[in-house]
């Protein structure tokens, strides 16, 4: 008799072999003393989630904590001993049992929640998260020449460029993207996550000496398994679900910045602890947009990155003053419109490895853009239309070639002809005069609005 191995499909192989390599990361706790966390932590963790819903299942508190159901039924037994909790017999479910809370047990959930009003699954002691972080690096990712080019396959960038990008992505080194507005900064550094086609583990939360802060965010983390299937998450078996499965992070911020989104935040309110945002981006991408327009100030942005660009940890405080130390493993993008010089000092851009110049683009790539944007808007593509554009409106009035004046100038060109009735795919020379003046601040209008003139006319204002 032969022995024949059951088939796998290539999906059906990476799958198992994906799920492989995150049991060997994370492995699942399938005792108590494997969470990493006390049994008086996880027993008032779990007496709030009964106070918050009444009646529970094991399987629907098995799902609520992120605990296996060994661990589950220690917790259970334990409770049970304090009269703490009962039984409520069939479930919700009719299949099993419940369990709920006893006078004794309601008052310690008070007091639980007095204390903190983390109400989540069970988080990740601070050494296993520093663990995994340095496990997933995202610094272990190799960007080559070719995943370069092909991510920017459809997009108009000059090779120098990619030349530059290439290797300051492997390089583990911040990196500052500067040059005139409108050059495609911000688009092409949002690109950039698109060169990590793998994976990563990120937990709920986790734990500093029991103190529970929030780290996973539905608004900056994508899940690779969808909600529904979490409840496959809760057998015996596969990774800690205590770890939500996700892309890589791409955490983005510009003008909104301020110092108190770098540090533990903590709500009185809720007392709730919550993870600041280079927190959330470990082991992904960073991008500060628009470098020099935050509330803070430039140098105490920079000022506050010495250290963990340097050391590859940061450093963070709790209440009472208690600090803690946690990985910073992240490619940090600084991104602006603004001279480096006039935004930090030497010794700051010295620690910055890769410092890449956007400037003004050349009449062929120009060209190339023009022709993408007519073909998404269903625009007739007519070269003396360009001609017309790169020689009577650049070159004449001395504007550089930047890439969204040709998305702007033809979208606008278009609103206006379907204004008038017109066919939108077709445009005409004076369609783009008109854009071009509604686009750009006129000159008279920028004298005429000088402060000087305004202090002469302000019976107008």
């Amino acid at each position: 008799m032969n022995d024949v191995m059951p088939f796998q499909s290539p999906e059906n192989a990476g799958e198992s072999a994906r799920t492989a390599n995150l049991q060997t990361l994370a492995l699942r706790p399938l005792a108590l003393a494997e969470t990493g966390l006390s049994r008086h932590f996880l027993t008032e963790l779990m007496i709030k989630h009964l106070y918050d819903a009444g009646l529970l299942s094991s399987k629907q508190l098995m799902q609520r904590l992120a605990l296996a159901g060994p661990v589950l039924e220690e917790l259970i037994e334990f409770l049970r001993k304090e009269v703490m909790i009962e039984v409520h017999g069939q479930g919700f479910d009719k299949r099993e049992l419940s369990y709920g809370l006893t006078q004794r047990g309601r008052e310690t959930a008070i007091d639980a929640y007095a204390r903190s009003g983390y109400l989540g699954p069970a988080p990740v002691p601070i050494q296993r998260y520093r663990e995994v972080v340095a496990a997933q690096t995202v610094h272990h990712a190799n960007v080559t020449a070719a995943s370069l080019n092909s991510l920017f396959a459809d997009v108009v960038l000059r090779d120098s460029l990619k030349q530059q990008l290439g290797p300051a992505m492997n390089s583990g080194r911040a990196i500052f993207i500067y040059g005139p507005a409108g050059t495609g900064k911000t688009y092409i550094t949002q690109k950039l996550t698109g060169l990590f086609a793998d994976t990563c583990l990120i937990p709920y939360a986790i734990s500093v000496n029991e103190q529970v802060i929030s780290l996973f965010d539905p608004l900056l983390h994508q899940p690779v398994e969808s909600a529904e299937q979490s409840p496959s998450l809760m057998l015996d078996q596969g990774h800690d679900p205590r770890f939500v499965h996700c892309r890589r992070p791409e955490v983005i911020t510009g003008g909104e910045l301020g110092m108190e989104m770098l540090e533990v935040h903590f709500n009185p309110v809720t007392k709730e602890y919550q993870a600041p945002l280079q927190l959330k981006a470990n082991n992904g991408i960073f991008i500060i947009d628009d470098m020099g327009r935050q509330r803070a100030t430039p140098m105490e942005i920079f000022n506050r990155w010495i250290v963990p660009m340097e050391e590859k940890q940061d450093y963070l405080t709790l209440g009472a003053g208690r600090h803690f130390q946690t990985p910073f493993d992240q490619i940090l993008v600084f991104s602006s419109n603004i001279n480096p010089l006039d935004l930090a000092d030497e010794a700051f851009l010295r620690r910055i490895g890769y410092k890449i110049y956007f400037g003004f683009l050349e009449p062929d790539e120009y060209g190339r853009i023009w022709q993408q944007v007519c073909a998404e808007k269903g625009i007739n593509f007519e070269p003396q239309l360009l001609e017309f554009v790169l020689t009577q409106l650049h070159a004449k009035h001395k504007v550089g070639l930047r890439p969204c004046h040709p998305r702007d100038l033809l979208g606008m060109a278009q609103d206006r002809v379907r204004y008038l009735g017109g066919d939108a795919a077709a445009l005409n020379i004076e369609s783009l005069t008109w854009a071009w003046d509604s686009y750009f601040v006129r000159l008279d209008a920028e004298v005429e609005m000088s402060s000087t003139t305004l202090n002469r006319r302000n019976d107008h204002v």
